[in-house]
């Protein structure tokens, strides 16, 4: 089942384009859309379609930051019926916990987790599809999304650390500071931001107990709007846990929320399995660690969950036919 966004992670898209001096009309063509069809932002549009329009635009327009420009306006609103929600959260933890609970209603492909570091929190921002596609401005664009939502629930008390990013770094970077304000880190190890852990915990001062129980029992009476790919849902939690060493059936399905023998029927009946899925994110995420030169092969290891480099040898070599320094000393140049 081919993943789903709603049309609203296309919200901009044309403003966006014609302050470039592009057309969009024969794009949305080439990729299967039209205005109407984008202009209802709760209809499904297959995200392959949608990454590929962001990908065609940002290279026919000459902008490295399409997809961050996107996000530059975007409003609590654009997170639909789930934004009232959002809005009366206790704290912005709430809020982004909420955003994770009901990423089936926002966009299949967003994978999000939040992790405590002492002091420190870290928000990674994925966007996972099935099949695998990597985009550079679905990516800017999802983080810089979930940026502004932290800046609007919290105003000046939002100061994150940094935001961090896995591609390397566009030529100008005037974007990307007027947005973010903070350290950018490019051929980062995650795409997301650090925050101190006290503004994921400071008092929202917008929230409402009684409206955020209303928005609450509205939100779950919404029905889904695509059957659920457990297939999909499994491979999100794998490409978040995989850097942690916790991407273990066990763990998934506990965070899933259903024991082992339930997630392992269900992976049957879509006749895959959870090794088969570890060893395609695996695979996915190897190359993407492998072409950063910043990262040594034993830091690659571990951020493919491996504590032990000669096991993390011993597999890339069954999955590319090399070794990882033969894989890297053909394909990647040295930095400097």
């Amino acid at each position: 089942m081919a993943t789903l966004f709603r049309a609203a992670a296309l919200t901009n898209y044309f403003e966006v384009a014609e302050s470039l001096g592009l057309n969009p009309q024969p794009l949305l063509g080439k990729f299967g859309f039209s205005r109407s069809q984008l202009a209802d932002p709760e209809q499904r549009i297959p995200a392959a379609a949608a990454i590929s329009l962001l990908e065609e635009s940002a290279r026919a327009s000459n902008c490295d930051t399409f997809g961050l420009r996107m996000a530059e306006s975007r409003q609590l609103a654009d997170f639909g019926a789930v934004s009232l929600l959002l809005t009366h959260q206790r704290t912005l933890r709430d809020a982004l916990q909420a955003v994770v609970h009901y990423e089936h209603l926002l966009n299949e492909g967003l994978a999000i987790s939040i992790e405590d570091a002492g002091k420190t929190v870290i928000v990674r921002d994925e966007v996972v599809t099935d099949p695998p596609m990597s985009s550079r401005h679905a990516t800017e664009l999802a983080v810089g999304a979930l940026f502004r939502l932290c800046s609007a629930l919290l105003g000046i008390h939002w100061q994150p650390y940094s935001v961090n990013f896995t591609h390397e770094a566009p030529d100008d970077l005037q974007v990307h500071r007027r947005i973010f304000r903070c350290k950018l880190y490019f051929g980062a190890e995650f795409n997301g931001f650090t925050c101190p852990a006290d503004s994921l915990d400071f008092p929202n001062p917008t929230a409402d107990a009684s409206l955020a129980q209303f928005a609450e029992r509205f939100v779950d009476s919404l029905p889904a709007k695509s059957e659920h790919s457990i297939e999909l849902d499994v491979r999100k939690m794998i490409f978040l846990l995989l850097p942690t060493g916790r991407a273990t059936i066990e763990q998934v399905a506990m965070t899933m929320g259903m024991n082992v023998r339930t997630l392992q029927r269900r992976l049957d009946e879509a006749d895959t399995g959870f090794s088969e899925l570890v060893s395609s994110v695996r695979r996915e995420l190897a190359l993407r660690h492998m072409e950063n030169p910043r990262h040594s092969l034993g830091r690659v290891a571990e951020l493919l969950g491996y504590s032990v480099p000669s096991s993390f040898t011993r597999w890339f070599k069954t999955q590319f036919g090399v070794s990882p320094a033969q894989w890297r000393a053909k394909h990647v140049k040295k930095v400097g």
